[in-house]
């Protein structure tokens, strides 16, 4: 029996790792970066123990700092949660030799995984349908093997996950690039440069099966989740069951990621993902005319040998605690039901709550979060607490938030008004993105494939904020200055006629500049905002009541420095009293390219007295798990290189100085 248990993960799973144990009468204990010190996961542990350093190498990959940890504090156990070390056999076989449990499946099972183009053979041999695919060694022929797969074809981390170490090559001309780009981005990710090409489908589903195996020989799954919705080969909306799937796809795709798991020998929960081909695609061979679909249907993507992200929604929809179950089996119990006892209810939608800016390439937005609040008709799945940091040193998912209704539509509906009204004050967020996804036409009906946020464009972009969010922010700044008076209440300053004032205001869809007046309205307040009138009541310096072509809204207004809140329960939007910092773009039209976010470089490709040319790579930073390069604005040369690999950077940093490039031309050259 497991009686002490070290999490060794951090934010969201950590704490529903922790969550499980105690309903388990299991005392947990979390481990910490420093950036980390202060956040949910540590005080939700019963131990808590610091490691030392604060990138997630020197601390949540340090298997010996995680195994020194269990020992001072007391563990028998240990659970990895996903990522870091979740799927590391070296690790797992550590754990056991130091005599404690681990809550995973065997090394030779995440071995024989791990490696992904050898995972295809292993499901080839148990004849499951893969795509073409062509392992990258020193001796391949580069234009053969891309020849061989095909364009458009993906470069793959044998060793990766989650989008890093993978590009996509459509030209031929870009397959060497590619190939470097991504050896080194999964040489510093995993300590493996493995990579190998496979056929890209250019716009199929991803579906994948939960299976769970105890140690008794039992093996069943769990349907499916499709998982289509993604950025950067990430995925951002999970749901179960799949909209694609009917009862014999089902059947056939889950009989098919048992007998896997079977040839395994496989324990615990996994996940076997494959790529789903619903007769929209192109054929593999040009020359045969029939769909992929009419030949398979689907193909073996990965075996995920520990717990997905998106498991909530499984069970949703099944009714299963799968960490539990995976403590019940790392104890050595049986699975407590047989596959023909598990029936599906209802639909789940999960949604990842990131920090990042959708409007700028998904740009990742550390900093701090001055508020996070929610209801909790759904299932939240909070990384942070109340307030805190958004750290640049990890992933940058606030939480991952689930419904559960008898229909899909109903808990698409759901999602959406839950996600509306939480207020998230301090960065930006993909939360807009999220909620005008799940109401989207497209979506609703279920058209939900790989490129389904590339064919929406549209869905990035910001809309115009309501006047009402505006006069709220115009009056309560104004209400605030005249709180400060001591000779009269704020509401009767603010009812006496002033002079018109103008503000410039950033907003979400961005700079706003505005000539406003307020004055008394038969015991409310007018506000002319351009020329057009509105009636505020209520009014305080937190909140207004906003009266707007006869439509009354009730704001909250929250101030933090030269940032303003506003929510009303439907909208949420953020506002700049004064311009924003300059960003990237600007810099890049200067001549130098600063860095996006805080990060650390990871490579520098230029050096001073270099030309280089409009749109070239001068240096890449990684942050928050994915890379961010720099490039030249326009051609000229490098005067100063002022970062240097494996240097931390924070945001806005100026990283290489370009002066114009000096014509050498003479006369003669010139011609006449």
């Amino acid at each position: 029996m497991i009686q002490t248990l070290l999490v060794a993960n951090r934010g969201e799973i950590a704490r529903r790792v922790m969550r499980a144990a105690r309903a388990q009468g299991i005392r947990t204990i979390a481990v910490y970066s420093e950036p980390d010190a202060h956040d949910p996961h540590v005080t939700d542990a019963d131990r808590a123990v610091a490691l030392r350093g604060s990138t997630s190498a020197e601390t949540y990959l340090g298997q010996q700092q995680i195994l020194d940890a269990a020992r001072v504090a007391g563990a028998d156990a240990i659970h990895p949660g996903y990522g870091f070390l979740s799927e590391n056999a070296a690790f797992a076989r550590a754990v056991t030799a130091a005599g404690l449990t681990w809550v995973g499946p065997p090394p030779e099972a995440i071995e024989a995984m791990g490696v992904k183009h050898a995972a295809k053979d292993l499901a080839r041999a148990a004849g499951v349908p893969t795509l073409p695919d062509a392992l990258v060694t020193p001796d391949t022929d580069l234009a053969a093997a891309g020849e061989d797969v095909g364009f458009p074809l993906l470069v793959k981390a044998s060793a990766g996950g989650g989008g890093t170490g993978m590009r996509r090559v459509e030209d031929p001309a870009d397959l060497d690039e590619a190939i470097r780009s991504a050896r080194a981005e999964a040489q510093r990710s995993f300590g493996d440069d493995t990579v190998f090409l496979e056929r890209l489908l250019v716009a199929p589903r991803h579906i994948e099966i939960q299976v769970l195996a105890d140690t008794h020989g039992h093996v069943v799954h769990l349907g499916e989740r499709e998982c289509s919705i993604q950025r950067r080969h990430q995925k951002v909306v999970e749901e179960a069951p799949s909209p694609a799937v009917d009862d014999e796809l089902r059947t056939r795709m889950g009989a098919t990621a048992v007998a896997l798991a079977e040839k395994l020998g496989y324990v615990g929960a996994g996940t076997v993902e494959f790529l789903l081909d619903d007769g929209a695609f192109l054929p593999l061979d040009a020359s045969n005319d029939a769909p992929l679909a009419s030949r398979a249907g689907f193909f073996f993507l990965e075996m995920n040998t520990r717990l997905q992200v998106e498991h909530p929604v499984t069970e949703e929809v099944w009714g299963v605690d799968l960490v539990a179950l995976q403590l019940a089996v790392a104890e050595g119990a049986e699975l407590p039901f047989a596959q023909d006892d598990l029936r599906p209810s209802g639909h789940a939608i999960e949604v990842r709550l990131y920090a990042e800016d959708p409007a700028h390439d998904d740009r990742p937005s550390p900093g701090p979060l001055y508020r996070y609040a929610h209801g909790t008709d759904l299932r939240w799945e909070d990384a942070v607490g109340t307030s805190g940091t958004v750290s640049a040193y990890s992933d940058p998912m606030i939480a991952k938030v689930i419904a559960h209704a008898g229909t899909r539509p109903a808990a698409a509906r759901q999602l959406a008004a839950g996600l509306a009204r939480a207020e998230i004050h301090g960065v930006t967020t993909n939360r807009d993105l999220l909620v005008r996804t799940l109401r989207n036409d497209d979506f609703l009906a279920g058209a939900t494939r790989t490129d389904f946020l590339e064919r929406h464009a549209d869905l990035r972009r910001p809309e115009p904020p309501p006047r009402a969010h505006l006069a709220a922010v115009l009056a309560t700044a104004a209400a605030a200055r005249r709180a400060d008076d001591p000779h009269a209440p704020p509401g009767f300053r603010l009812l006496r006629g002033t002079p018109p004032a103008r503000a410039e205001l950033a907003g979400p869809d961005g700079e706003h500049v505005v000539t406003y007046r307020l004055r008394a309205a038969r015991g409310d307040t007018a506000l002319d905002l351009d020329g057009a009138p509105l009636t505020l009541r209520d009014l305080t310096p937190d909140t207004v009541r906003v009266v707007d072509d006869g439509v009354e809204r009730a704001c909250r207004v929250a101030r933090y420095g030269d940032l303003t809140d506003v929510d009303d329960g439907e909208r949420s939007t953020t506002w700049r009293t004064r311009p924003r910092l300059p960003d990237s773009d600007a810099a890049l039209v200067a001549g130098n390219p600063v860095s996006e976010v805080p990060g650390t470089v990871v490579e520098v490709f230029v050096a001073p007295g270099d030309a280089v040319t409009a749109g070239q790579r001068l240096v890449v930073l990684e942050a928050m798990k994915m890379e961010h390069p720099a490039l030249a604005a326009a051609d000229g040369v490098v005067e100063t290189v002022h970062v240097e690999v494996g240097q931390y950077v924070q945001a806005h940093a100026t990283l290489v100085t370009l002066a114009a490039r000096e014509t050498t031309d003479t006369p003669e050259e010139m011609g006449p």
